[in-house]
């Protein structure tokens, strides 16, 4: 009899326990998926994330529909991801604008960088690239400058959008140097691009995959890369530090992200397929060609960088006064 009962309650405890695990991990995914890229088609943005979609959509056996959502230098598009179902289906890739400088300047924002997403994973940082239009004269970032002196008020720059990184990292400079120049905001990084190739505007700071290919064709003229080395795609093109500006040094990020309060299972889930994809030979070098370096970080990895970001870009606003309603 005792055998009997201790079987059966071993059985039960089992039967509870599978019971248990399997409400504890939710069935996914369920549907397609939506990935909301909070910029226009064709921007550097966009070229990151959708191979990341790709690799989803080949991992989880389900499509993964991408969703552009530009506007609010890429606010809009965060904000209705934050405030989607935290069940998995819907995603974002955010990145510098959205998760760093955006809380630090927009005292109405509608959403908090770390407690309203789930931080899947770090996909990769980006170089951004100071071009002009080659009819300007200016061949360094110091005869533009040299420019803007002479002509205060009458040089503008393209941006895309107010509290933008684009807008941020220009103005940043223009502070540094002492020089007042006119910011022109448009809706995303490609209508900003064109802007520029056809002349409409001086200059404009961006992610180097969206501008190389134009740098390469002739169509632009770097001047400067923003970070505190050279790219080893444009060696020849000296940081804005070296420039004269000792001490400039912003990169941009791309990240995947999830509303917050999604199942860790799903987000653990869903960072070792980024990882993978991130890390395989075949997307790593499309990275690479595109002037971004492949990293792929852990959730917990993501999440501390992500608060780190904001709370350096707080005080990078605090210093500057930068505020927008």
């Amino acid at each position: 009899m005792k055998g009997i009962t201790r079987s059966f309650v071993l059985g039960a405890l089992s039967s509870l326990a599978t019971g248990v695990l399997a409400q504890a991990t939710p069935a996914y995914p369920t549907k397609p998926l939506r990935m909301v890229i909070p910029w226009p088609p064709s921007g550097p943005t966009d070229m990151v994330g959708r191979p990341v979609a790709r690799a989803l959509e080949d991992a989880l056996g389900q499509p993964v529909v991408v969703d552009n959502r530009g506007g609010a230098g890429g606010t809009i598009g965060a904000e209705l991801v934050a405030k989607s179902a935290p069940d998995g289906h819907t995603l974002l890739i955010g990145g510098l604008s959205t998760h760093g400088i955006a809380p630090a300047i927009y005292p109405k924002l509608g959403y908090d960088a770390i407690k309203d997403f789930a931080h899947v994973s770090v996909i990769a940082s980006v170089q951004n690239v100071l071009g002009v239009h080659p009819s300007m004269p200016a061949r360094t970032l110091k005869e533009l400058l040299d420019l803007a002196r002479k002509h205060p008020g009458k040089l503008n720059y393209a941006s895309v959008g107010v509290g933008s990184t684009s807008h941020l990292m220009t103005e940043m400079i223009s502070s540094m140097a002492g020089v007042k120049t006119v910011q022109v905001p448009y809706k995303g990084g490609t209508p900003a691009v064109t802007a520029l190739l056809t002349g409409e505007v001086h200059y404009y700071i961006g992610a180097l995959p969206g501008l190389l290919p134009h740098i390469k064709a002739g169509k632009m003229r770097a001047l400067a890369v923003t970070a505190d080395r050279r790219s080893p795609l444009l060696p020849a093109v000296p940081t804005v530090s070296e420039s004269g500006l000792a001490g400039y040094n912003v990169t941009s990020w791309y990240a995947i992200l999830a509303p917050g309060g999604t199942a860790k299972e799903i987000v653990n889930r869903l960072n070792a397929i980024v990882v993978k994809a991130v890390k395989s030979p075949e997307l790593a070098e499309s990275l690479v060609k595109l002037g971004a370096e492949p990293l792929g970080t852990s959730p917990e990895q993501t999440t501390a960088f992500v608060r780190n970001e904001v709370a350096v870009w707080a005080k990078a606003a605090k210093a500057s006064g930068a505020k927008f309603e």
